[in-house]
């Protein structure tokens, strides 16, 4: 289970967080109640585990390290764009 309060501690849609950890946990997924819920039993720490993997690839900044950045979308493309050094990168979404 997730909740709202993660996607807003990262500054994410809390439905891209929920679509990516259902993917990496290959279950479905929902969101009832200001909440997400898995089909399946899995661990505190697997989940923890996989919004730390997706804080690595689509919040922190991979030139300066921080958290300050937002998600940009170009025609097909979708580039993590950095508020604190300018950096721009692009990433691919699931």
């Amino acid at each position: 289970m997730i909740s709202y309060d993660v996607a807003d501690r990262l500054d994410r849609d809390p439905l891209q967080i929920l679509k990516y950890l259902a993917k990496e946990m290959a279950t479905a997924g929902s969101f009832e109640g200001g909440k997400g819920y898995f089909q399946g039993k899995f661990s505190r720490e697997t989940i923890n585990r996989l919004i730390g993997a997706y804080s690595n690839r689509f919040v922190i900044c991979p030139v300066c390290h921080r958290p300050d950045t937002r998600v940009e979308r170009r025609d097909r493309l979708s580039f993590l764009v950095c508020e604190a050094c300018g950096a721009r990168s692009s990433i691919l979404t699931t």
